[in-house]
Formats: structure tokens, C-alpha cells, sequence
């Protein structure tokens, strides 16, 4: 891959697949969905969607995300606060070979939506 291009797999912006709040919760309920969270340790403490796994956008790497245990037959939803952090993620799951899109709006659309949230934790 070439540097620019590198590059611009982290710029936080353009369009990736997305699914809305409700569609996730729907598949998340199911089983049909894995949730990661790229937001900071910090953020992910304070509210995140239950059964979400955390790896912080800034731990992005090939090691990081092997970490994860992903089930690559499993799509994978990549979650920040406001749609933009996991815009890179998103990038670099599907370079790795998996079905990922990310939450539409982020955090700020699930709880706008009501919808419920786990605290602490690691």
C-alpha cells in the first residue's frame, strides 16, 4: 500500500457502510453483530453499548485487533462518539477482510435514541 494512501485510510472523514441505533440494537440483541468501541478507555468506562469490546482508535494495529478474538463469519460494528474515529477503523477492519460498517452518528444517536448503556468496567 502506498504511504498517501496510508495516510488517508486515518483521515476521519468520507463514507464508510454505517447502520443505524436501532438496526444495532437489534443485531447486537440477536447475536448477529460484534460491537467495538474506539473511543478512549476513559470514554468507553463512562457509557458504551453492552457486550461492546474496547480497543481504542489510537491501538489501531493488526496486533491490537487480533486481540479482539473477532469472529471474521460476524460483522462488526465500529462505534465512536460522534462518527468520526471510527471512520479509520472501519478502513482498516475491512482491509483486515471483515464486514464492518459503523454506528451512524455514533454514541451521541444511541443515547439520543434512549437506548441502554453499561458503565465502568476495565
Amino acid at each position: 500500500m502506498k504511504i498517501l494512501d496510508r495516510i488517508r485510510s486515518w483521515w476521519p472523514f468520507g463514507t464508510v457502510p454505517e447502520t443505524g441505533a436501532e438496526e444495532l440494537r437489534e443485531l447486537a440483541r440477536s447475536g448477529r453483530v460484534q460491537i467495538v468501541d474506539v473511543r478512549t478507555r476513559m470514554e468507553f468506562r463512562r457509557s458504551r453499548i453492552p457486550g461492546a469490546r474496547h480497543l481504542a482508535i489510537t491501538r489501531f494495529t493488526r496486533t491490537g485487533i487480533q486481540s479482539l478474538d473477532l469472529d471474521a463469519a460476524r460483522p462488526v460494528v465500529a462505534v465512536c462518539l460522534t462518527a468520526h474515529r471510527s471512520v479509520p477503523a472501519v478502513r482498516i477492519l475491512r482491509r483486515q477482510g471483515y464486514d464492518a460498517r459503523q454506528l451512524r452518528a455514533g454514541m451521541r444517536a444511541w443515547w439520543h435514541a434512549g437506548l441502554p448503556c453499561e458503565t465502568g468496567g476495565p
